[in-house]
Formats: C-alpha cells, sequence, structure tokens
C-alpha cells in the first residue's frame, strides 16, 4: 500500500526548531490578549523579589563603601560598669599600638535656659579625636572639632528645632552650663531611629566630672576608640584578646564584625520580605497552571487536526511548552523591569532603619535572577497541564472531548510534582538560610495548597451526594456548578485561598510584632519617670513629688550585680562548654535588681511561691526569676546561684519563676530578691508617677532637675508618640509587601474567572434555550461565586491563623495575639470581591447571542 503524503510545513519524525518555534508564534495569534492576562500573574511576585533583592545589593554596597564609617575606628572596645584594673590595663595594652579615644555615655537630663524646657538625651562625654575614619558631621562645620576646646556642646539637630535653639545659645547638663558650639546631624553608626529615641549631646569628657553626674550607682558605658596601624589586623587582635576581654566584662567591634552583625540583620528582613514576594510569585503561578490547563482545553480540537497531519505528540508538546517558556521569560522581564523601578523607593521606606545612607544601584544579577525565575515557575507550573498534550489522539476530531485522554496514571506528573517542591525548598533556603525554616516554610505551602484542594474536592463531592433534588432551580443550577465538567472549585478555592492566606498572614504577624513594642494605654498608668535617685535623695523627691500634687504610683529600688555561677557552672565553663546551651555574656552582664516580697499586678506566678514567708534567716537566700530569663540561664526551681553584690558574694537558691507582662508602664524585673538582704547594699531608685497635663508635667520635670541635677525624668507620652512613628514605619513596610500578593491575588481571581468565559457563554445560552430567564442566569452565577468565596476564604482564613500561631511561637519566639478581626475583615472582603468579579465577568455573558456559541462549536 502506497504510504500516505504528509504535508511539506509539517515534518513527521525530525524535530526542527525554528519550525517548531513559529508553529507556537502563529497559535498565539487568537489567544495573546489571554496569554497576556496569564503572565500578569507572575510579573508582580517577580517585581516584588527583583525590588527586594537589589536594594539588599545596594545596601551592601553601601556597607562596604562606608564599611569603616560605621564605628569611626578600627576596634571598638567598651564596658557597661566603670573598668577595674585589670580591664583598664587590657584597654592600655591594646591602645599602645596606636591612637585612643575615650568616651562616656548616659542618660540624662539636660536643661535648655532659652525656652525654659528640659528634654532626656543621651550624653556623651567625648576625648580624643575620635572619628579616625568618617566624621561627626554638624552645623557649623568646624563645630564638630571645636567643641572640644572649652565648655562647649554640640545638640542634636531635631532637638535644637523643637526646643528653638540656636548655636551660641546655653544649656546646662547636670550642675554645668554648656554653650552650644553647633547642631548635630549626624554620627558614624547611628540611624535616624535611634536617634530619634535617644538624641544626642556631646559634650568634651573633661567636663563631666563637673556635671554631678557621676554618682555611685549611676548607669555610665565606657567606651574607647582605637586606631591601629595598619601592620596590625583589627580582627585578629580581637579574637586573640575576646577571651580575656569576656572574663572581665569587656565587649568589642570592629569594622568586620559590624559589617557582619549588620548583613545578617538586614539580609534576615530582607530575605522574610522576598518570602512575601515568593509567596506572591506562588499564587501567581497558581494561576498560570489554571490558566494554562483551561488555554489547553480549548486548544484540544487544533492539536487534533495537527495530529491528524502527522505532528507526533512531542513536537504538540514542545510548541506549547515553547508558548509557555516565552511567556515566562516575558513575564520575568517584565517583573525585572518593574522591580527595578520599585527599587528606587525603598531605601526611602527603610530610610529610619539604616545606619549608611543607601544610593540604589540596578543589579543586573538581581534582573537576571528575576527572568530566570519567571521562566522555570511558569514551565514547573504548566507542565502539570502540558503534559496530558501527550496522550491526545488524532481521534479527538471524531470524538467529544471527554475522551481525549486515557485513564492512566503518568508518572511523569508526580516527577513534576517533585520538581516543584524541591523548587520551592531550595528557594526558601537560599532567601532564608537555613534548612530547618526552608523546611518549615516549604511545608506550610504544600500543607495550606493540600488543605485547599482536599477541601474543594470535599465540597464538590458532598454538593453532588447529598444537595437535596428537590430545591428551586436557581439552588440546582448554582450548586451544580460547582461539580459540573469544567467546574472552577478546585481553581478558585485554592488560588482565593492561599491569597488571603498569606494576607491574613502577613496582618495578624504584624500584629503579633507590633504589640511586643507597643506599651499599654490608661488612664491609671504612669506617664513620668525619674531614675538615678540616690539613697539620700529618695525621701525629699518623695516630698517635692506629693507637693506638686503627683502620686507616688511605684517607687522601687534598683541594685546592680552580676551572676557568678549557676550551680557549678561559672562563665569559664560556660563559654568553654556549648553543649550546656548558655550564653556566657549572661554571667559578665550586670543586672539591675529589686528586692521586695509581692508579685505586682504585671507578674503571674509560673512555678513556686513568692510571699511574706520567704525565708531568709539560712544561708542560702530564696530569689524569683522571670521566665524567658530562667530559660536562657536553663535555671529551675532548687538550682543555686551565686551573685556578685558590689564585691560581696551572696549564694540564692531559685524558689519562684513568674511570668512578667513587659508592656505594663511599671519598673520590671528579671531577678527579685526578698527584703531583709539588699537593704544595705548601693542602690538608687526609680519613681513613676502620673501627671494630669503637659504643663504640670514640665514644672515638675525643671524643679527635679534644678533642684537634683544626676536625676533623670522621662515623659513616657514622648516615649508612646516615639514607638508609634516607628511602628507606623514598620507596619507601612509589611503593608507595602503584602499589596503584591493583594495584587496578584486580584489578578490571579479575574484571570481565573475570564479563561472559563466561552464555556460560561455556552452554559448560559443552554440555560436561556432551555427557558432561564437574565436575573435566573445572574442569581445562578452569583450564588456559584458566593459559595466558592466563602468556602475559600474561610478556609484562608484559617489557615492565615495557624501559620500566624506557628511563626509567632517557633519563628519569632514572641507570645502571639489572636485578634480575630482583622481575619473576619479579611473574609467578608475577600467573598465580596470573588462575587463582584464573577458578576462582572458575567455581564458579558449575558449579552451574548446563542448563534456566537454555535459558530465556535462548528
Amino acid at each position: 500500500m502506497k504510504e500516505e503524503q504528509q504535508p511539506q510545513d509539517i515534518p513527521k519524525q525530525k524535530l526542527r526548531l525554528k519550525w517548531l518555534l513559529k508553529m507556537a508564534w502563529r497559535d498565539t495569534r487568537r489567544s495573546r490578549g489571554r496569554l497576556i492576562l496569564f503572565l500578569s500573574s507572575i510579573v508582580l511576585g517577580i517585581a516584588a523579589l527583583v525590588a527586594i533583592n537589589s536594594f539588599r545589593y545596594s545596601l551592601n554596597v553601601a556597607i562596604d563603601e562606608k564599611a569603616k564609617t560605621l564605628i569611626g575606628a578600627d576596634l571598638v572596645m567598651g564596658m557597661n560598669k566603670e573598668p577595674d584594673s585589670t580591664a583598664v590595663a587590657l584597654v592600655d595594652s591594646v591602645s599602645n599600638l596606636g591612637r585612643r579615644s575615650d568616651e562616656n555615655r548616659l542618660a540624662s537630663m539636660v536643661y535648655f535656659i532659652k525656652s525654659d524646657a528640659t528634654r532626656l538625651v543621651q550624653v556623651r562625654a567625648l576625648e580624643g579625636e575620635f572619628p579616625y575614619f568618617g566624621e561627626i558631621e554638624a552645623d557649623p562645620e568646624e563645630s564638630s572639632r571645636t567643641f572640644r576646646e572649652g565648655q562647649n556642646a554640640l545638640v542634636d539637630y531635631n532637638l535644637m528645632l523643637q526646643y528653638e535653639a540656636q548655636p551660641g545659645d546655653s544649656i546646662r547638663v547636670g550642675s554645668l552650663k554648656f554653650r552650644i558650639a553647633g547642631a548635630l546631624h549626624h554620627i558614624p553608626g547611628q540611624t535616624a531611629l535611634t536617634t530619634a529615641i535617644a538624641p544626642v549631646v556631646y559634650i568634651p569628657r573633661q567636663y563631666l566630672p563637673a556635671t554631678g553626674l557621676m554618682q555611685r550607682g549611676s548607669r555610665i558605658s565606657y567606651y574607647y576608640y582605637i586606631d591601629l596601624p595598619s601592620s596590625v589586623q583589627p580582627d585578629t587582635l580581637a579574637r586573640r584578646l575576646e577571651p580575656r576581654m569576656e572574663e572581665y566584662g569587656l565587649f568589642y567591634d570592629t569594622v568586620q564584625t559590624r559589617k557582619e552583625g549588620m548583613g545578617a540583620a538586614y539580609n534576615e528582613l530582607a530575605g522574610f520580605l522576598a518570602l512575601v514576594g515568593f509567596v506572591a510569585l506562588l499564587l501567581g503561578c497558581v494561576g498560570v497552571a489554571s490558566a494554562i490547563h483551561v488555554y489547553m482545553r480549548d486548544k484540544l480540537s487544533t492539536i487534533g487536526v495537527l495530529r491528524c497531519l502527522g505532528m507526533s505528540s512531542k513536537q504538540a508538546f514542545l510548541v506549547y511548552l515553547f508558548q509557555v517558556i516565552g511567556m515566562g521569560l516575558t513575564g520575568g522581564l517584565a517583573g525585572a523591569i518593574l522591580g527595578s523601578i520599585i527599587q528606587l523607593v525603598l531605601p526611602g521606606l527603610f530610610g529610619a532603619f539604616l545606619p549608611v545612607e543607601v544610593e540604589p544601584y540596578f543589579s543586573w544579577g538581581a534582573a537576571l535572577q528575576g527572568v530566570l525565575l519567571g521562566t522555570i515557575v511558569s514551565v514547573l507550573f504548566a507542565l502539570l497541564p502540558l503534559l496530558s498534550i501527550r496522550r491526545i489522539s488524532p481521534l479527538i476530531t471524531l470524538r467529544a472531548s471527554i475522551e481525549h485522554l486515557t485513564s492512566q496514571r503518568d508518572p511523569l506528573q508526580w516527577a513534576v510534582y517533585g520538581l516543584i517542591i524541591l523548587f520551592v525548598l531550595i528557594f526558601s533556603w537560599w532567601q532564608m538560610g537555613t534548612w530547618w525554616q526552608a523546611l518549615s516554610f516549604t511545608g506550610g505551602v504544600i500543607g495550606a495548597f493540600l488543605v485547599l484542594a482536599i477541601l474543594a474536592k470535599l465540597l464538590s463531592w458532598a454538593i453532588r451526594r447529598f444537595f437535596p433534588a428537590n430545591w428551586g432551580y436557581v439552588w440546582r443550577q448554582g450548586l451544580a456548578n460547582l461539580y459540573r465538567p469544567n467546574n472552577q472549585t478546585l481553581l478558585l478555592t485554592v488560588s482565593i485561598g492561599l491569597g488571603t492566606a498569606l494576607i491574613g498572614t502577613l496582618y495578624m504577624v504584624q500584629l503579633t510584632l507590633l504589640s511586643e513594642v507597643s506599651i499599654s494605654r490608661n488612664e491609671d498608668q504612669p506617664n513620668l519617670v525619674l531614675f538615678d535617685i540616690q539613697n539620700a535623695q529618695k525621701d525629699e523627691v518623695v516630698s517635692m513629688t506629693k507637693q506638686q500634687g503627683l502620686p507616688v504610683l511605684f517607687l522601687d529600688p534598683m541594685v546592680t550585680v552580676r551572676l557568678e555561677r549557676k550551680n557549678q557552672i561559672t562563665g569559664a565553663v560556660a563559654r568553654n562548654d556549648s553543649t550546656l546551651d548558655i550564653r556566657p555574656w549572661l554571667f559578665t552582664r550586670e543586672y539591675r535588681i529589686t528586692y521586695r516580697n509581692n508579685l505586682t499586678d504585671a507578674e503571674k506566678t509560673e512555678k513556686g511561691t513568692w510571699d511574706e514567708n520567704n525565708n531568709i534567716n539560712q544561708d542560702i537566700i530564696p530569689v524569683s526569676l522571670e521566665e524567658r530569663y530562667a530559660e536562657r540561664l536553663k535555671a529551675d526551681l532548687g538550682d543555686t546561684l551565686v551573685f556578685n553584690v558590689q564585691g560581696a558574694m551572696i549564694s540564692t537558691k531559685v524558689t519562684h519563676i513568674r511570668e512578667v507582662d513587659w508592656n505594663r508602664v511599671q519598673s520590671n524585673f528579671q531577678i527579685v530578691f526578698p527584703e531583709g538582704v539588699l537593704e544595705e547594699a548601693p542602690q538608687f531608685f526609680v519613681l513613676m508617677t502620673r501627671s494630669k497635663n503637659e504643663q504640670q508635667a514640665a514644672q515638675f520635670q525643671r524643679s527635679i532637675v534644678e533642684r537634683f541635677p544626676n536625676v533623670s525624668t522621662i515623659g513616657l507620652d514622648l516615649i508612646l508618640e516615639t514607638l508609634d512613628e516607628v511602628v507606623g514605619q514598620i507596619s507601612f513596610v509589611i503593608q507595602f509587601m503584602a499589596l503584591f500578593s493583594i495584587f496578584t491575588g486580584l489578578l490571579v481571581l479575574v484571570g481565573s474567572v475570564n479563561v472559563s468565559k466561552f464555556q460560561r457563554i455556552k452554559e448560559s445560552v443552554l440555560l436561556r434555550t432551555l427557558g432561564a430567564n437574565r436575573n435566573q442566569i445572574l442569581a445562578i452565577t452569583a450564588l456559584e461565586y458566593t459559595l466558592l468565596g466563602l468556602l475559600a476564604a474561610a478556609t484562608g482564613c484559617l489557615i492565615a491563623f495557624g501559620a500566624s500561631w506557628a511563626l509567632a511561637v517557633f519563628s519569632f519566639e514572641v507570645e502571639f495575639v489572636p485578634v480575630i478581626w482583622p481575619l473576619f475583615i479579611i473574609f467578608l472582603l475577600v467573598t465580596m470581591l470573588t462575587l463582584a468579579v464573577g458578576l462582572l465577568n458575567s455581564r458579558g455573558i449575558l449579552d451574548r447571542p446563542p448563534l456566537e456559541v454555535l459558530r465556535r462549536e462548528a
């Protein structure tokens, strides 16, 4: 029998790349509008990733370029207590290698004489030529140097604006007046955020003793800035001296450690935000997969005709694979361009948190990653529907489309599922840095997909199996749309539910994190705090407070101690034995503790007892520990702790562990002693009161500063205002990233509804032929999309609740705040949005004439 001649245009066996690419391009002629909608769902996810990664690159460039200006010296050594002779000797031995500047830092009140106002600031008493790299930026410029030559001060620029001060005016720091030499604009390593919280005032160090601020018990930090010769490597020297520095209670910082610390901190933030963008991309990929699935259904007849003309299944598969690759490349390129534009605004968003000025750079690496990522995810998620092309028979041109596939399982589909999971795992590891976090993230994403998919299948099965057949016409048709062939139940449930889950998780995590830095506001709570009150000043300060008509709400003694030993574990043992999982700094830092026999309203017993019956008439004194501190120290009831109280060793026993609400406006402590033990120890007091208005608070603060210059007062209203600004900035950054997910979810929803538009037209025509009117069809459509929106939104909110709890407890290690009302609002909005998009898409369907469907079917 003579072999049937094949058309010249279609090669039968050989794969011709040029011909396949031409076929792929020609086949898109009638579908390019829909393909553009498909690829738009991945553009925003790519844009978010490119923007974040470009910003990360720009930040690293800025840190590298200005690394030495971050600390202003080669090596910084410091401690938060007065150094003893051994620590001084160690600092002297290092500073003999080069040049050294000394600085003392303490919180204190300053008095603006011209405006008759007081403000709590961070006083920095400086001696030497610091900074050795970079400069203290001030106006006039020379004041950053000349203020050291006399009784002058540099005052934070914003503080001068607030109190209408000018260079040449005077301020009082402690007991001394200083002339304002200039306005301070920037200090090496200082961020705008820390400046807002603790504005800085520089004075020459030689005048610090005369201010009267260096009282016994005053909280003063000691810093030593060292400029080393080029032959000495700061990091090598610091690592060699690190054991001795830890032993003496010294900490250190070098250019490299500062770079690493900053890089790690901001990379973690960028990694978290990049994962938000990645989830938005995955959400877009769901839209791509669903769109290609419906797109392939519309192409069945075309593929059948091509198969009849001699095209092999492999060639047909490659034609549509090339379309997907082109779509992914185009989407990745569009996302990379959009992301590169968006990253121009990110330095402004993060400006308050950055210690260096960041100039946005175009990152070819980030852009290339975006293009490749768009291509990879498009291909991976489109492969599942594309694989079905290999099983399409030429008989499809003669049989119904429902018979075109065999019922056999395709092993390649499982391989594609495995590749998708592997890709998500590797990408999340690349962003987060640890396999545990990557596995947790991947497991969470897979779990969310499975939960939504299973619920969608269960809904379709349950409605088909159980819904009453005697219900009204609209109800029967609307519910039947959830399980009929070409239904959207699985697609919309997964895409809408995942988008809802992501948005809900972001919002709840935001509320949880912000609750950690919020302070409870209450009419009965203090709004003024006085600290560094010496023992001899206590009675008079209390008397002055009452004379001003202010209540004494809290008056707590504070004693400075250091932990020497826990059971048989010392700082040296903890440093040399990492298996103990106890941080060595727990033994070198100083603690501010108090003594009392009662619990406050902010405390709750976790274990043991603490009351008036505390037995102090024994060799070992009972103590109470805050639960988080006990956890870090690996301490439990019955453990013994030895504390160094100003040179006196006191043995104690843990008899009580308590939970502390740190958000309450009052003095909270990690360690509490019983009464009758520390009364004679060197100590100072903290007093909390409440003023009725700003005028009363200002008058009280002035009278305290005039009588006791060493006593610092701070208005908590100022702290709350500053926190509100910080919280607002954090919220805006999180909400900015959430916008990518919101718009991606909207695009996926619109695309998912739109891709089945012709199927809806066909169903509408059939229903109208059977007698349904316009209002009935509209009601059927509304019922279907309402049910889908309700199911998907409710499931997404439940997933968001669980994901937020897991992130709070296991990732951020903070208390979970179960706030339900935002999820309820999200649930309603998503449901209404699903209904609105479904109905808007149906407007055109209801107006289509039946002849249009008949022509297309023909």
